[in-house]
């Protein structure tokens, strides 16, 4: 057992996972993993660069893996705009790449200590144009750690940019952890002969010196990397294949907890920082008699439409409690198609939710659906 910091778990479990080239600018709240990936490079023989911005920093991080590198770079939110472009020119190139984004509270400078989960639609949409990325979060030291590993899997795995979400209090909390020994992917070696397609289907990321002559381009290309800048079906046929691997395998990329929904009347449907307080809030719930339950989700995106339809299948109302204005809200109550009423519970002003809030919110809810175990007037 040890003592750890959330910013310092993603930086170990960085290293567990091969991380072999950093590149980053300072930035609060996610300046400890900068700090920490300085040290520990060196030790491992990786490479540690700090950049003139976040620009700089995630188009470092793409050329590193195209160089044959394990990379991540790490932000916050002002920093996280900043990458928007090239997350999308690591989307075209299907390029692994794995992006922390400890967020703080905005827009603009905002709350720069405080803690919000104001990216969430910024890590799907932000970038433009139709594209794949995976999104994790993480509620807890051990989960950053773990999502942390499981950020560079995937992407590896789907030539994605995976993003983890954090927030200012889970990066810079400590809690006495042992950390899980998460199994790491290794990078693919497939044989390289003139039948190769660098972006066909299924095909793994093969990095530059790696035997095959590979054209990589932002531009429309087809499955050799040559552009096509006029051919909208091969960009469509290049992207929606990694869409429906994605789609095929989505029980495989999801990640959740679940706490009492067999029979959970209302359901808190929370990720990150806020979970925290929501597991709390079910207990609460139970002892007063409402039939709550928890789906803490670690997977955001691809959005799990299957896992929100199969776990709330029971239930009468569904509670989203978010430190926004109700950004995640949007595609559980599109999921549902109206099948019972869901909530969005918001806020931006820097502080987190309490369980005695979430309790309250939740049995005004229960008592609008007339939820038994909640006296009404």
């Amino acid at each position: 057992m040890r003592l750890v910091q959330g910013n310092e778990a993603v930086a170990l479990a960085a290293v567990h996972a091969g991380c072999n080239f950093y590149s980053g600018y300072p930035i609060t709240p996610a300046t400890e993993i900068m700090e920490m990936m300085a040290r520990q490079m060196p030790k491992t023989g990786g490479v540690f660069i700090q950049m003139e911005d976040e620009i700089g920093s995630i188009a470092a991080a793409i050329g590193a893996a195209w160089g044959g590198a394990k990379a991540m770079t790490a932000t916050s939110g002002p920093g996280f705009s900043l990458m928007q472009e090239n997350i999308g020119y690591a989307c075209m190139t299907q390029t692994p790449v794995v992006v922390v984004d400890s967020q703080r509270g905005g827009p603009s400078t905002g709350l720069p200590t405080l803690p919000a989960q104001g990216e969430v639609m910024q890590a799907r949409y932000g970038t433009h144009g139709d594209h794949e990325v995976i999104v994790l979060t993480a509620s807890s030291v051990v989960e950053a750690y773990r999502m942390t590993v499981e950020a560079f899997n995937l992407s590896e795995t789907y030539r994605v940019p995976a993003i983890l979400l954090l927030d200012a209090v889970l990066s810079h909390m400590r809690e006495n952890v042992e950390f899980p020994d998460v199994p790491v992917r290794e990078r693919a070696k497939p044989v390289i002969d003139e039948h190769f397609l660098p972006f066909g289907p299924d095909a793994p990321f093969v990095p530059f010196g790696s035997g095959h002559h590979t054209v990589v381009t932002g531009m429309s290309h087809d499955e050799t990397g040559l552009p096509k800048a006029l051919a909208g079906q091969a960009v469509q046929r290049i992207l929606m294949g990694v869409a429906e691997r994605m789609r095929r395998d989505a029980r495989e990329i999801t990640f959740y907890h679940e706490i009492s929904l067999d029979d959970a009347d209302i359901v808190l449907l929370t990720y990150g920082i806020t979970a925290r307080a929501a597991r709390e809030a079910v207990e609460l719930l139970r002892q007063d008699g409402v039939k709550a339950g928890l789906l803490d989700l670690q997977t955001l995106w691809p959005f799990p439409d299957w896992l929100v339809k199969e776990k709330t299948a029971h239930a009468k109302a569904i509670l989203v409690p978010e430190l926004n204005l109700g950004q995640y809200v949007m595609p559980v109550r599109a999921t549902l198609e109206g099948r019972c009423p869901v909530e969005a519970l918001g806020r931006m002003d820097g502080e987190l939710f309490t369980p005695e809030a979430l309790v309250e919110a939740a049995k005004r809810l229960a008592s609008s659906v007339e939820i038994g175990g909640v006296a009404h007037d």
